[in-house]
């Protein structure tokens, strides 16, 4: 992993230390400059540590504010709460990661069908467009598993509008190299820039504005990029989005139930659960990086899982096996050998660690076994109102700041 950041909990919390003196007005001021693979300092990159929960929100949150106060912060906090809201607005509407799952197999079966479409993405994510914007940002994801978020938003629309390739190909392509690829962030992402999360919204990636926001380190010009936006929520979702669901009830620990612990990517801060109740007869933690996509997943996406999970289990101080998402019928299997009745985990959200957890759910029913889950404060104090756009959960920050304890 020479040249990745370490995957754990302690270099997450140097990080953030380091991070904390530029949370406020610097971060305000600088956030928008991609300035180069090596140069993102007015950036935290402390994505990859939220992504596996290494590091926690709330805990960032914390700093910023002790740091700058709530006003100076203002920024720095409203990028951190605007992940959770993203991940509560998809498991609101559950459908919407469906339709990417489903959609992609599709679109990577049109690929089989269509030389030319195929050899246009086999160039776009090689980095081979012509265009050295684009083409800079291919590689540097490639090289490093990281892209300032502005470019992402230039990439993804470059990508769509004037590349002319499927937006879910795009999103694949992010997923299995990010080292902070989400399934909420990442999907809804590439559909805000489609112009599907936000109807009618699209963006577009202007000359100008990756000139300046790259110090001119890139200076397209305009006809190289798309002239005009294709209605793609007309074309892709003519009815609209679908309905908000209520969020998934969660089934608690039970501490008279024998027990076995499950530590996946989703939250690798097993400590700040209360596992010490539970009659614990056997813990694992499971691989599961390799499900973010149909295609080959990135050797460094794989590796970062692979630290984090045995970070969460070292700083836990227990021993545990090691198992794979594999064959979903495996997991009742290894809690039946364990002598558990229930599979206890950090809540897995929408996205395909939670459709591997579906599958393995008949084999749990038939041998008797729940799969309880902790849902973390945090969660619960943002998801209820990602229902919509961004605004209303923004409209909520000070109140959600006051309930989490951090006003």
């Amino acid at each position: 992993m020479t040249g990745f950041p370490q995957a754990s909990r302690a270099a997450g919390l140097a990080r953030l230390a380091a991070f904390a003196p530029r949370m406020g007005t610097r971060y305000a001021r600088g956030r928008n400059f991609d300035r180069g693979p090596g140069a993102h300092r007015d950036v935290s990159m402390l994505s990859p540590y939220l992504r596996w929960r290494l590091v926690t929100e709330r805990e960032v949150v914390a700093t910023a504010l002790e740091a700058h106060g709530p006003e100076a912060a203002e920024k720095f906090i409203q990028e951190v709460i605007w992940r959770g809201y993203f991940k509560g607005w998809l498991e609101r509407r559950p459908g919407v990661w469906d339709s990417y799952r489903d959609g992609l197999h599709r679109d990577l079966v049109a690929l089989e069908e269509d030389r030319r479409l195929c050899r246009a993405v086999a160039a776009a994510e090689a980095g081979e467009t012509g265009l050295a914007c684009f083409d800079s940002w291919a590689a540097e994801l490639i090289e490093t598993g990281y892209l300032h978020n502005h470019a992402r938003m230039w990439f993804a629309s470059i990508w769509i509008f004037t590349l002319g390739l499927p937006w879910r190909v795009g999103a694949d392509f992010f997923l299995r190299h990010l080292l902070d690829g989400d399934p909420a962030s990442n999907t809804l992402g590439w559909r805000w820039v489609a112009g599907l999360h936000t109807r009618g919204k699209a963006y577009k990636a202007e000359a100008w504005n990756i000139a300046k926001f790259t110090d001119r380190r890139f200076a397209p010009r305009e006809a190289d990029l798309c002239e005009a936006l294709p209605d793609l929520a007309g074309a892709e979702e003519p009815h609209g989005l679908p309905d908000v669901a209520p969020l998934r009830p969660v089934t608690p620990p039970d501490p008279r139930i024998p027990a076995a612990l499950l530590l996946t990517e989703e939250d690798c801060c097993p400590g700040d659960f209360d596992a010490g109740a539970l009659d614990l007869r056997a813990v694992a933690t499971l691989a599961a990086s390799h499900l973010r996509s149909p295609r080959s997943v990135a050797p460094h996406v794989a590796a970062f899982d692979d630290a984090a999970r045995a970070d969460a289990l070292a700083r836990l101080g227990r021993d545990g096996a090691a198992l794979y998402a594999g064959v979903p019928d495996d997991l009742a299997r290894w809690a039946l050998r364990a002598g558990a009745r229930q599979i206890v985990t950090p809540y897995v959200p929408r996205g395909p660690l939670r459709d591997w957890l579906d599958a393995a759910q008949p084999a749990l029913d038939r041998a008797g076994i729940v799969l309880a889950e902790w849902r973390r404060d945090w969660d619960g104090l943002i998801w209820p109102h990602a229902t919509a756009g961004f605004f209303k959960v923004k409209k909520k920050i000070p109140a959600i700041l006051e309930a989490a304890g951090l006003d």
